[in-house]
């Protein structure tokens, strides 16, 4: 007997874009996190590698976004990241995680510029 071809699995796609989703703060504005200085990550958010960042540093700023971004729970998005500098760093930022992650956040929050064109930096 086969199994019944109405039935379909989720996608790899929509399991990871769903538990993503289920991590978000309920608005941006509980990002409250720091915008200078150096941040150290907690090792249940970073276990291997990199764990300091200076927030002065571009560079340095993204790879934590990112890390925090697919990494973090609730509570580690609401300290380490801040709303204003996720925002002005979305544009670059989006094209650095998965596509699961990234549809997440735009889907939840639509001040989060979905490209390039539609900022002014």
């Amino acid at each position: 007997m086969s199994v019944s071809s109405t039935f379909s699995a989720p996608s790899a796609y929509e399991m990871l874009r769903r538990q993503y989703a289920l991590r978000l703060p309920m608005s941006l504005e509980e990002l409250a996190g720091p915008t200078a200085g150096t941040v150290d990550l907690p090792l249940h958010v970073v276990w291997s590698g990199r764990r300091s960042y200076g927030l002065s540093q571009p560079r340095s700023r993204m790879s934590l976004y990112r890390t925090v971004l697919a990494e973090g729970q609730r509570q580690d998005l609401i300290a380490f990241l801040n709303r204003d500098l996720l925002i002005a760093q979305w544009p670059i930022l989006r094209t650095l995680i998965s596509r699961p992650l990234r549809d997440a956040w735009e889907n939840r929050f639509p001040e989060l510029p979905a490209d390039k064109a539609s900022t002014a930096a």
